[in-house]
């Protein structure tokens, strides 16, 4: 189902009565909530009050046919990703190609079972949500990395930083095998790691040189503000973990809470490792960025001290294995 709001809405246009109840009887008995119409002009009028979430039309019917009611309902915002599939016993390769020219998803020739029919439409419905969650993805990913170069700009010492711990977590999720929702939060996680900055005097962010014992503890106060400011906003509050903790250690001696061990959540203690290894392996106004090997190094040494023993040997696996890094 698209939405736990309401059940999925399925249009289903068919002249032939008796096909059209045992239709409306299979896509009934499988959870969907369906609306009737006889001819293309009485699903035009249906589609504009109900906003199907599917489309499901035979081809040849009085009034306005199939073709007809495809091209009109492609012409309006709201049906432009809508899916429709045509139900027709005509195989003719005009039908076929004069389908796909419009904009049509699939086509399912009768006579067909029941399996095959929902097949086709739990299959389309599938993919208007991949379509839809990649559109929101990409509207949110536009306005975070916005922001992240934003906050970058007042840090001149970490230049790049959050591009590449973004790069870095995203080839090492993939290597965990995290599914695309994890991935997605991870994602803003990851560009959005050190917004809290934001609260930080450009003075401190910018010193060539190290901090002293104050201007740290102001630094250290970055991760808790930032988690705050994503706490509210709705749609980025999932990413929170990764902003609040990615400076806690294994051992217990991060900040800001001093958690220790699991009591660390995953995502804090997935980005400490990306985090860490690109501030060794970059470049400083006071240092110069560390080669790949010393870095990985560092990191074996304190396995089990700053960083999570298991998480972290996948992580040095990773890096062994794919060497741009």
């Amino acid at each position: 189902m698209l939405s736990p709001e309401r059940p999925t809405r399925i249009l289903l246009v068919e002249d032939d009565g008796s096909l059209l109840e045992v239709v409306r009887d299979i896509l009934s008995d499988a959870g969907y909530h369906v609306i009737t119409a006889a001819n293309g002009e009485e699903a035009l009028q249906a589609f504009r009050q109900a906003h199907p979430d599917l489309i499901l039309s035979d081809i040849m019917m009085p009034v306005m046919d199939g073709f007809q009611l495809l091209e009109a309902v492609r012409q309006m915002e709201a049906g432009m990703l809508v899916p429709f599939i045509f139900l027709s016993a005509r195989t003719e390769r005009y039908d076929t190609s004069n389908a796909r020219r419009l904009g049509a998803d699939d086509y399912l020739f009768k006579p067909f079972s029941a399996d095959e029919l929902l097949t086709a439409v739990e299959a389309r419905l599938r993919r208007r949500e991949q379509i839809s969650l990649f559109s929101t993805r990409e509207a949110h990913l536009q306005t975070v990395i916005m922001l992240a170069s934003a906050i970058e700009e007042r840090d001149v010492t970490t230049s790049g930083h959050v591009d590449r711990v973004r790069s870095l977590a995203l080839e090492f999720s993939d290597y965990l095998g995290w599914s695309p929702e994890l991935k997605m939060i991870l994602e803003i996680g990851a560009l959005l790691h050190d917004i809290g900055k934001i609260i930080v005097p450009e003075q401190i962010l910018n010193k060539p040189a190290p901090l002293t014992a104050e201007e740290m503890e102001v630094m250290k106060r970055h991760p808790a503000s930032g988690a705050r400011i994503l706490q509210g906003v709705h749609h980025l509050a999932p990413a929170a973990p990764y902003i609040l903790y990615h400076h806690e250690r294994w051992d217990g001696k991060g900040y800001p809470h001093g958690l220790k061990g699991e009591e660390i959540p995953i995502e804090g203690r997935f980005l400490a490792l990306v985090d860490a290894y690109d501030a060794m392996t970059s470049d400083r106004p006071y240092r110069k960025g560390l080669p790949r090997e010393r870095a990985m190094q560092i990191i074996r040494e304190n396995l089990g001290t700053q960083f999570d023993p298991d998480l972290g040997q996948r992580f040095l696996e990773m890096l062994e294995e794919n060497v741009q890094f």
